[in-house]
């Protein structure tokens, strides 16, 4: 049994990670502009100045997701090039450049999926507080609605945040990405507290403003799979995925999902946790709890769990030489069944594959193609898992690959390669992989050839 119909294959990127040329046509500062800077901050002291150069190239990406067959794309608006200094001064320059992009979109015949943020917060509003002020939630709205009213017609899917566990744990709680800070763990709540409250205005703002579009969020983080089919072990793994300790709460999809699905954090928190989400305002629950129209979910890897003493979870150890991608994130793709369904049985939203991908280590051979099996094996292996979870019961909708092309990964620079399609930095060139011809004859086939 193959995918629905109606399946919806695409691919994603982000804005940051893709464009260069941030300054451009009167574009603004992001908080990743001023990250860069730091010595030490970016592997190979890079940035995203250049990235793939997808702001003058970004049709020849277009056209490869269109040879591939695929149905959609999702990609980020930089808000920091639309609204420079977060106050409503807008970019009519910046906006030009992503209705362009919609246009392609349209005449590729790929459904665009519009990011309205993926960690390009303009500077002006970091200095101004970033996600420890309420001011931004509010600002993030404005440039929400800002971005329907001028997408409308050519947007009818937004997801506003992408994974505001990463954003919290990574940049406020670690440093190790923008804004760099390192924050006590009551900050770093009130800044996903403020993240959630972004959400909840934004929704609203781009519901009011282009009614009978689709709004949605983009979530992450640790997902478990029971070692066994028993029925203990299955239990077991959801417990485990959904557990909220003191010691590990960013990362996980209840802290964002919980109080946008159901308007109240998780009620299993630690006794910690519990007194730092009751000392959050309540009445803002009320703006957050806006049920969205779908979820993403990003997914990578997860945990093997088994019931242990009084059923208690249990994490089974990676075995000796586990297979591990070239960033060494373990393949693990029975994730992509269990993880999936817990989450489905948990929110009953449609549910979206937002990213999933391996970074490989990529080369042009001697040929002047790219071989890349170790993707085709990854793909092929967590699609199968995808469609179990689809035949389980989940309402799976739809698969966007990360990512279309190579492109800047963060702290990582230019080191990871994670796309369909071969970015040579020197030159520019766009030289699919075999992994982009396998996606393609799967996206024809809908699956069915797994």
């Amino acid at each position: 049994m193959a995918f629905a119909k109606d399946f919806v294959w695409g691919a994603a990127s982000s804005a940051y990670q893709t464009e260069g040329s941030p300054r451009a046509d009167g574009g603004g500062e992001s908080i990743w502009d001023v990250f860069c800077r730091r010595p030490g901050a970016v592997a190979d002291g890079f940035d995203g100045s250049a990235a793939t150069d997808a702001y003058r190239r970004y049709e020849e990406d277009i056209a490869c997701a269109a040879q591939m067959g695929l149905g959609a794309y999702r990609f980020s608006v930089s808000w920091a090039r639309v609204d420079p200094y977060g106050d409503g001064r807008w970019n009519g320059e910046g906006f030009a450049f992503y209705l362009r992009m919609l246009q392609a979109c349209r005449a590729a015949g790929l459904e665009p999926y519009v990011t309205l943020y993926h960690w390009e917060l303009p500077q002006a509003l970091e200095d101004a507080g970033g996600g420890r002020s309420r001011e931004t939630a509010r600002a993030f709205a404005r440039y929400a609605a800002e971005a329907a009213r001028r997408f409308s017609g050519l947007a009818e899917n937004y997801i506003t945040l992408n994974e505001p566990e990463c954003t919290v744990k990574l940049g406020h709680g670690t440093g190790v990405h923008a804004p760099g800070l390192r924050l006590p763990e009551a900050r770093q709540l009130l800044v996903l507290h403020h993240q959630l409250l972004a959400h909840g205005l934004a929704a609203a703002a781009i519901r009011e403003t282009c009614p009978g579009v689709r709004v949605g969020i983009a979530a992450t983080g640790r997902l478990c799979w029971p070692g066994t089919d028993s029925p203990a072990d299955v239990e077991a793994a959801r417990s485990a995925t959904f557990a909220t300790p003191d010691s590990d709460w960013a990362f996980t999809y209840q802290m964002v999902l919980d109080p946008v699905c159901f308007g109240h954090y998780p009620e299993n928190c630690g006794p910690g946790l519990r007194r730092m989400t009751a000392a959050l305002p309540a009445e803002d629950l009320a703006v957050i709890h806006i049920r969205p129209d779908f979820i993403g979910l990003n997914i990578y890897n997860g945990h093997a769990v088994c019931a242990g003493t009084g059923k208690r979870p249990v994490y089974v150890p990676r075995p000796r030489g586990c297979a591990v991608t070239a960033l060494k994130w373990p393949v693990t793709p029975l994730v992509m069944n269990w993880g999936v369904r817990f989450l489905w049985q948990r929110y009953g939203r449609p549910i979206y594959i937002t990213e999933n991908g391996q970074s490989c280590n990529d080369r042009i051979f001697l040929d002047g193609r790219v071989h890349d099996p170790d993707r085709i094996d990854f793909l092929h292996r967590y699609l199968l898992a995808l469609r179990a979870a689809a035949e389980g019961g989940a309402d799976v909708r739809g698969y966007f690959h990360w990512a279309l092309t190579d492109n800047f990964e963060w702290s990582e620079g230019y080191r990871e390669r994670f796309g369909l399609v071969y970015i040579d930095y020197v030159t520019g060139a766009r030289i699919p992989k075999d992994s982009a011809a396998w996606y393609a004859e799967t996206v024809r086939a809908n699956g069915e050839n797994l």
